[in-house]
């Protein structure tokens, strides 16, 4: 027989002489010897044949009425106490020996079928045996434990993720936070000056629009704290300074200011300065897309004098630095001084005259600049203007032959797209790649840079194993074999990817093909089957002068790409990518940057190279999981520790360095 406690605790009764408890699926065995006047709970009976059956208005009232704490369980939790209580005591006063009691009262059980009797009934109150309701405290007793052991667990946890995290005392920390300057954080920008004759007139400054204006005085500042958690977006600053001791500082800062001023001389002509047309000019010229190749040519389009008072002499001057001026024909009544030199004046008593000859003007290229300007000026009386010539070769096209396109094709890939990649010890993985790209792309050339220290012979069809010195560099690798390419575009990827129907070369070459973009990224896989684009936003502020800029990087793209669902534009993409292979060796990769590098190709290419994503095309990454029965492979291990230095490593430091000389930067934040 049993029955069910109202806490879903079970008692089952075998005989008289021993009691079975079981407290939450725990049994325990309670041994109680009869004594005279002191009988233990009995289990409830069969009702006798033709006895009145127990009655029940109703299961809902039952429960109600064995509720824990309800006034009728209370009341018969005291009057079970007060019967205990009298039984001991005439027990004791008989010379028995004192039972071991406890003081609670048995709990209200509620109504359960007998497996045996097939009939519900109820156990009535009565005093209770301590060895269940030791049972039960030993129950819950382990049930804390349990739970203060899991937060033990957690708190340790979290107390080794914030040791790891933080920066050990006493090392050079290339990654310290940056400390941003300090006073007023932004000063007036000059173009918010007023002119002296509108000094008078109020404005109402819009602080949230002039805060998107460039102040010339960036600083990085972290974000987030220093404890990273999954799926959190955190701002990390890095302090390129922190590289140089003070004294080596100094001399980079001043050296590189040096170099800075060598480049804008080299780099920057007349046509990047700022011009402004006076207003209501009677002149007439071109304000833009006047070319000359040097030392050669041109006429001059566009000059006119419109004079809108009748003068007795209508007269014009053009001025060079670069070239000088002559006519192609002379016009009756029009008298021209400094032919064939910088200064040309012209005059003539008619309008229409002059106007004609304005139309003859040469303008001849004097000193040889593969890459300049001119700023000419033209000038009447009381009125000037002036514009741009712009002085540089045509460029020149580099054409690939896109070959014979198969059938039912659109385009012949093999003749389009050449396999780059670069590997390093990984030989099983390089394998491994090769069998997946022949199984969709069996003739696409595939070019392989290798730094390993025993390289292995990998050969076949449509493939080139180029060798280099061991542990040459990641850069050094992707520049050999982008110099190996022959096609119209190649394609990068890790030497641990697998290609799958997914990886669609096709729609790559589509986009590139059709739209202006130099790159376009697809997705990499991971065994998780989470897919990432690493879509990266870079942007240079300026700094301070003498401080050098600031580059921030943060997760997302510019817009979508116009014609292509799932296509957007960006400035960084993931490591598998399709690129125009002119544009990637005009580019290059750094081969200073030997261990780990990436998105520094990207911040060479800013404002060269046009960047695009789709995220449809997917290339599947190898698993990195290790399982910890399976034997160490040392060439892993070797991998490793050349792929992933700690952030103290010299590769680090040097990258740091290097940012802050070559792209002239203080410090950088990143998501």
């Amino acid at each position: 027989m049993g029955v069910t406690g109202i806490w879903g605790r079970r008692m089952r009764c075998q005989g008289s002489e021993a009691k079975s408890w079981e407290w939450e699926g725990v049994e325990r065995r309670i041994f109680a010897p009869r004594r005279a006047g002191f009988a233990p709970p009995q289990c409830p009976r069969r009702p006798t044949e033709g006895a009145p059956a127990l009655a029940f208005s109703s299961r809902s009232r039952i429960l109600r009425r064995n509720q824990p704490g309800s006034p009728a369980a209370r009341r018969r939790d005291r009057k079970s106490r007060a019967a205990a209580r009298a039984l001991l005591a005439r027990q004791v006063g008989q010379g028995a020996e004192e039972p071991k009691l406890c003081s609670r009262a048995w709990g209200r059980l509620q109504p359960h079928e007998d497996a045996q009797a097939g009939s519900e009934s109820l156990e009535q109150p009565g005093p209770k045996s301590c060895g269940g309701l030791r049972a039960l405290d030993r129950m819950r007793l382990g049930r804390r434990a349990l739970c203060m052991l899991v937060l033990l667990l957690a708190c340790a946890s979290l107390g080794l993720l914030y040791a790891s995290t933080r920066v050990a005392p006493g090392l050079q920390a290339p990654l310290a936070l940056w400390t941003p300057l300090q006073g007023n954080p932004r000063p007036e920008l000059p173009g918010l000056a007023p002119e002296p004759r509108y000094a008078h007139i109020p404005v109402r400054i819009k602080e949230q629009v002039v805060g998107l204006l460039s102040s010339n005085n960036c600083s990085c500042e972290s974000s987030g704290g220093s404890l990273h958690f999954p799926f959190q977006r955190q701002v990390r600053a890095i302090d390129f300074t922190k590289a140089f001791d003070p004294e080596e500082l100094r001399v980079a800062s001043a050296s590189r200011e040096q170099e800075f001023q060598a480049f804008l001389s080299r780099s920057q002509s007349a046509a990047d300065q700022l011009l402004i047309a006076a207003a209501n000019s009677p002149l007439q010229y071109p304000l833009q897309g006047v070319e000359v190749q040097p030392l050669r040519s041109i006429l001059v389009p566009g000059l006119s004098l419109q004079a809108t008072s009748s003068q007795e002499v209508y007269q014009v001057n053009l001025t060079a630095s670069l070239g000088t001026w002559d006519v192609a024909g002379e016009v009756t009544g029009v008298t021209l001084t400094g032919e064939g030199q910088p200064d040309l004046t012209l005059a003539s008593p008619g309008l229409d005259q002059l106007n004609r000859q304005l139309q003859l003007i040469t303008y001849s290229s004097r000193s040889y600049l593969a890459n300049t300007a001119d700023t000419v000026r033209f000038s009447t009386e009381g009125h000037e203007a002036a514009f741009t010539i712009r002085i540089r070769h045509p460029p020149s096209p580099r054409l690939y032959p896109p070959g014979p396109l198969p059938q039912g094709a659109q385009y012949n890939i093999s003749a389009l797209v050449t396999i780059a990649t670069k590997t390093f010890l990984r030989y099983n993985r390089l394998r491994a790649l090769i069998a997946s790209i022949r199984r969709f792309y069996p003739t696409v050339t595939v070019v392989i840079a290798d730094d390993s220290d025993k390289p292995e012979r990998i050969s076949g069809p449509h493939i080139e194993h180029y060798l280099m010195p061991f542990g040459k560099g990641w850069f050094a690798g992707r520049n050999l074999a982008v110099s190996q390419v022959t096609t119209k575009y190649v394609l990068w990827v890790d030497d641990d990817f697998v290609f799958t129907a997914r990886t669609r070369l096709e729609r790559l070459v589509d986009v590139l093909e059709r739209t202006p973009l130099d790159l376009v990224g697809g997705a990499v896989r991971e065994i998780s089957g989470f897919s990432t684009t690493y879509r990266q936003l870079l942007s240079v502020e300026r700094g301070a002068p003498g401080r050098g800029n600031c580059l921030r990087q943060r997760r997302g793209f510019h817009h979508e790409l116009v014609g292509f669902p799932g296509c957007v534009v960006t400035d960084g993409v993931v490591n598998f990518f399709l690129a125009r292979t002119d544009k990637v060796r005009e580019v290059g990769f750094d081969p200073r940057l030997s261990r780990v590098a990436h998105l520094e190709f990207f911040l060479d290419g800013l404002g060269s190279l046009q960047v695009g994503s789709c995220s449809d095309v997917v290339v599947d990454h190898a698993s990195k999981l290790k399982l910890p029965w399976t034997s160490r492979d040392a060439g892993a291990e070797t991998y490793a520790r050349y792929r992933y230095p700690g952030s103290l490593d010299e590769t680090q430091v040097a990258k740091h360095r290097l940012l802050f000389f070559k792209h002239r930067l203080q410090c950088m934040t990143s998501e």
